[in-house]
């Protein structure tokens, strides 16, 4: 399986996320076996919950799965530029490796607004963009559109 794969499996979440009126993000954890360990899509509408990230419930999902908090051998691939939230849940466990879609010029904390992962922090996670940055990109695009027409 390759990163298209991981991304395309991000994107059903973000499908997902949007059918059930959320702003379209999804996010997998991919371990270097290939498993996917853990999934998320946003939720804070649904739940009512400013920590409702698609990140988050990936990272959550992961940590169960693997039966703790290191996920120092994952991908961690999401339709949306990490917010400084994730950024810094991301941070926290370790995750080496970053891939996301869409850049996010208003909260994005991985290079749009700032990129907290060029601070001094103990680690540094390698960040990619892509790949479906464009399908990541007008999936949201029309997502906002269609809540501004309204």
């Amino acid at each position: 399986m390759n990163d298209e794969f991981y991304m395309s499996r991000a994107l059903e979440l973000a499908r997902e996320a949007l059918a059930d009126g959320e702003v379209p993000v999804g996010c997998v954890i991919v371990w270097e076996d290939g498993r996917i360990v853990g999934e998320g899509r946003n939720r804070r509408e649904r739940n009512r919950d400013a920590l409702g990230h698609a990140e988050l419930e990936a990272i959550s999902m992961a940590c169960r799965t693997l039966g703790g908090w290191r996920l120092h051998k994952a991908t961690l691939y999401v339709t949306l530029e990490p917010c400084p939230m994730c950024a810094g849940a991301i941070l926290n466990a370790r995750i080496p490796v970053i891939r996301y879609g869409a850049k996010d010029e208003s909260m994005g904390a991985c290079g749009s607004v700032l990129n907290l992962f060029e601070e001094s922090f103990g680690h540094r996670p390698h960040l990619y963009t892509g790949p479906c940055q464009a399908e990541c990109a007008g999936l949201l695009r029309d997502f906002f559109t269609k809540v501004r027409d309204k």
